[in-house]
């Protein structure tokens, strides 16, 4: 039995206590785009580290510098991917400045590289906080890179990513533990319920579509005693102006009103979601998304 392990562990089917299993599946996000190689740059760090790596891409169409959408859509993608996963994800305004490099691994087991900066503060939330581990620069980056100060996609957090997805170094080998604390967490208005109506933000949009996502989840959503085919009373706020004030029906799915007519649904991570069947409500109605975005709903005066 243990020579069969030997050769199991040795083959990379088995891991060794503190290790990731060998070849973990690798997942980019960032705001690059793929209008030029910065990407292709990135992966071709981490298969120079281990041609056999899976790597995958979750989005590279972040819009530039929102980190904020990043984070939700780590969060939006992130639970349906096995323990082990390396995310590595660069949306990083800071580049090349103080700001500490940071692996974080969640309960779920689950492995997130990136600048601290407010990108896990989703996905350290859902779901959960095991270890921080702030990355040891010295140790772990692109050799011959110490002269680049812009570009740590490539010469640290896809480095290390990779370093942790092929089972070459265990996590706790990354750098010093860090207190949950200490990481950076973007301030957002979590949903609620008054009394009388529910509240939350509009994180996102359903950007191919011009649906909007709230964070009102379908629990804080069925105080409201809401059926389907009553009618809502929607506001949608940015700071402190009122963009949208309609009344529309709560339905299960778009088909189920007119073409052109408003509806209110749950989406599919079943949180309260506003769309025009097919039509764009975001771009009808001026709205965008992130966390100065908020909404207040109610059942409609009859």
């Amino acid at each position: 039995m243990k020579s069969k392990l030997l050769v199991l562990i040795l083959l990379g089917v088995v891991a060794l206590p503190g290790q990731l299993w060998a070849q973990a599946p690798l997942v980019f996000q960032s705001d690059f785009g793929l209008k030029d190689g910065a990407v292709a740059a990135m992966k071709g760090v981490a298969f120079s580290i281990s041609p056999d790596l899976k790597m995958y891409d979750l989005t590279h169409e972040i819009p530039a510098f929102n980190i904020w959408e990043g984070a939700y859509r780590l969060k939006e993608t992130a639970p349906y991917w096995p323990a082990g996963t390396v995310f590595v994800a660069v949306i990083d305004p800071g580049v090349g400045t103080e700001r500490k490099s940071i692996v974080l691994k969640t309960k779920t087991g689950q492995y997130f590289v990136t600048p601290d900066n407010g990108t896990l503060t989703l996905v350290a939330e859902d779901l959960g906080v095991a270890e921080i581990r702030k990355i040891d620069e010295a140790k772990y980056r692109r050799p011959g890179s110490e002269k680049s100060y812009t570009f740590q996609g490539r010469d640290l957090y896809a480095y290390v990513g990779a370093y942790l997805a092929s089972g070459k170094i265990p996590y706790e080998e990354v750098g010093p533990q860090l207190d949950a604390e200490e990481m950076v967490v973007i301030p957002y208005q979590k949903p609620s319920f008054d009394g009388k109506a529910v509240f939350g933000t509009i994180p996102v949009l359903d950007i191919q579509f011009g649906n909007a996502w709230t964070n009102i989840d379908e629990a804080t959503f069925k105080k409201l005693g809401v059926k389907k085919g009553d009618l809502l009373s929607v506001q949608i706020k940015n700071g402190e102006d009122v963009v949208f004030e309609e009344n529309m029906l709560f339905v299960n799915t778009f088909g189920d009103v007119a073409e052109g007519e408003m509806l209110a649904y749950l989406n599919s991570l079943l949180n309260l979601s506003f769309a025009i069947n097919l039509d764009n409500f975001a771009e009808t109605y001026g709205i965008a998304s992130g966390p100065d975005w908020h909404v207040r709903v109610q059942k409609a005066a009859p």
